[in-house]
């Protein structure tokens, strides 16, 4: 569903959350399994719109909403396009994004540019929408009756996961959907789920090897996963695919980073005027032959990782310009429980480049049709790695 916020967890919070840094995706992201989804008509949107229903949507309360109105009130005021209001439950709900759980259906969903389709792109492993028999290419017509050709992405993924009265382990949802001209409903029950942000694909033959590690966000024990696939792919080749990734834990990408790094810093960024570096213990592997693979769906925490990757000569980057997410939001929580969060910095590559609005340029731009995936194996192959 969406992607979660350039945040650090405020500290006082009453459930205990620590104080964890995160680059998150557009307004109305969440955490979790690959997701973009639509920011709205101020922000500049990549080619098409993209969520999740594993990731939670960040949304402002509804007008009149007594329980979320301080912190709605002060969204309102702040101007700030990447600002988010959270009643208590939607902010519990984020945190366990971030720690790669969700109540839902298991479905990805993308949205075609002229917004009059919206199709699954993706379906979980074991999910309701996986028994139902739901398969990635089918068009989404309607959630609970009501048509969602037109409308926000992140409206129809909230509809999926329903709201804080439906959004519960059994409850019920109604799918209309159609593939090759056939047209069916499914009525399907949410179900507590696990994220699956990283997956690896090793490729061999008798004369050479690769491994592609996708990563579709950095939510909690992501980095130490890739960290240990690019431990086993050690003395091959590996394609970093980032394709897709709306940030996360900024920490589980820094991890990421130090799979592929020795030392050095991967990150800076500033919080009210303080100024921080993050930085890549020692230990890496600096030989592998990597390439990382990009596009406009590439968000926040998965751009400061592309962007580290490139400053320091380690990968060459592949593909299209990345989403340009790199503000740093920071949540306070307010005397009614609800929770506010709104921009406090930016951060920056380590080469210093500012990537709010801009993204990373990939050293390979990869457009009219070409093959990414196609195009990131010729590039392995010819830094010695890979097929």
């Amino acid at each position: 569903m969406s992607g979660p916020s350039d945040c650090v967890p405020p500290r006082a919070f009453r459930r205990g959350a620590a104080l964890t840094l995160v680059f998150a995706g557009v307004l109305a992201t969440g955490a979790a399994a690959g997701t973009l989804t639509e920011a709205g008509s101020a922000v500049r949107l990549p080619s098409k719109s993209v969520a999740d229903e594993a990731t939670g949507t960040r949304r402002a309360a509804e007008p009149g909403h007594k329980a979320d109105s301080d912190a709605r009130e002060l969204v309102s005021r702040s101007g700030d396009r990447w600002s988010a209001a959270y009643g208590p439950r939607e902010y519990e709900d984020f945190q366990q994004t971030l720690d790669g759980r969700y109540v839902g259906v298991g479905l990805w969903i993308a949205q075609s540019r002229g917004r009059d389709v919206i199709k699954v792109t993706r379906v979980q492993p074991g999910g309701p929408a996986d028994e139902a028999g739901i398969r990635a290419g089918d068009a989404l017509r309607t959630v609970d009756g009501r048509r969602v050709a037109g409308q926000p992405v992140t409206e129809v993924v909230a509809r999926l996961r329903g709201t804080d009265a439906t959004a519960a382990p059994g409850s019920a949802v109604a799918l209309g959907l159609e593939r090759d001209g056939r047209r069916w409903e499914r009525t399907l029950h949410r179900a507590r789920l696990q994220a699956r942000p990283v997956t690896v694909d090793r490729s061999r033959t008798p004369s050479a090897a690769a491994t592609t590690i996708k990563v579709t966000s950095f939510t909690k024990g992501s980095g130490a996963e890739i960290r240990d696939a690019a431990r086993a792919a050690r003395g091959t080749g590996v394609v970093l695919d980032l394709r897709g990734n709306n940030g996360g834990l900024v920490q589980e990408a820094v991890t990421a980073a130090s799979a592929f790094l020795d030392r050095g810093v991967v990150a800076t960024y500033d919080n009210r005027g303080d100024q921080q570096a993050l930085y890549a213990p020692a230990g890496g592997d600096t030989g592998t032959p990597l390439v990382v693979l990009v596009d406009g769906g590439t968000m926040s925490a998965a751009e400061m990782l592309a962007g580290a990757l490139q400053d320091r000569g380690r990968a060459v980057v592949v593909g299209s310009r990345t989403f340009g997410k790199g503000t740093v939001q920071l949540p306070s929580e307010m005397p009614d429980g609800t929770v506010a969060e709104l921009t406090v910095g930016t951060y920056r590559t380590p080469a210093g480049r500012v990537l709010e609005g801009i993204g990373v340029e990939p050293d390979l731009a990869v457009a009219g049709g070409r093959d990414a995936e196609a195009e990131a194996s010729r590039v392995l192959s010819g830094l010695g790695g890979g097929l």
